[in-house]
């Protein structure tokens, strides 16, 4: 179940966050297919890969982390999406001022045209370290926010030079720990707690990880060298 808009960020996000691909360009084709008829299901997406990428089907029904679960198999989850990391996150940069922090879920919820609207919408937002926002995707569920997100960053690669944070509508997930990771963002700031698991993936991964953010507080949890 998705919110419609974006719909091939979304499958690019998706198949990147979930470490299916490592490169935009080892999908050859992209396109959407209506299934209306045939299913009752409305639009299929069909997905053509570069002939390199093998895809461990196995190992997909072992771990396949697209669920609304914390993880199931803590070290072993943490170390599938370490398996799968191939760039490094800089340990001391970039930095966030407190005040920055603190003003970040109010600004993502400002350009929220859809929550404003049902109030039922997550989001995800792309921000630089002087708060202004760079990127912005909203989904009836958080992941797909999420993955619609990382799939317009892999369109515009000149926002990794000025991204800084993302910041989430929602608690942190696991799940939305290891999509941050994958895509080489370092800062996660989330509106609600983030789960244990995603607590312990987030130290293993060097990322900074904040959650219980609000106009007055913020708490914490991993990467605190990252924050002034």
């Amino acid at each position: 179940m998705r919110t419609p808009g974006h719909d091939q960020d979304l499958v690019r996000g998706f198949l990147y966050s979930e470490g299916l691909i490592q490169q935009l360009d080892q999908i050859r084709a992209l396109h959407t297919v209506d299934t209306r008829r045939e299913t009752g299901r409305g639009h299929t997406m069909e997905v053509h890969l570069s002939s390199e990428v093998t895809i461990d089907w196995k190992m997909l029904e072992r771990h396949f982390y697209l669920t609304s679960s914390c993880g199931v198999c803590g070290k072993a989850s943490i170390d599938a999406v370490m398996q799968h990391l191939d760039q490094e996150l800089f340990p001391m940069e970039p930095k966030l001022s407190a005040n920055v922090i603190l003003g970040l879920p109010d600004l993502l919820r400002k350009q929220q045209s859809l929550f404003s609207i049902t109030g039922g919408i997550h989001a995800s937002g792309l921000f630089d370290t002087a708060g202004r926002l760079l990127l912005l995707r909203e989904d009836v569920g958080r992941h797909n926010a999420m993955d619609k997100l990382v799939g317009s960053l892999l369109m515009n690669p000149s926002l990794r030079q000025t991204m800084a944070a993302l910041v989430l509508s929602g608690r942190a997930s696991f799940e939305l720990v290891q999509k941050a990771l994958l895509s080489g963002i370092p800062i996660l700031i989330a509106v609600g707690a983030p789960s244990s698991l995603a607590i312990d993936l987030a130290e293993e991964g060097g990322l900074t990880l904040i959650g219980f953010t609000g106009s007055d507080r913020f708490n914490v949890y991993s990467g605190r060298q990252r924050v002034i």
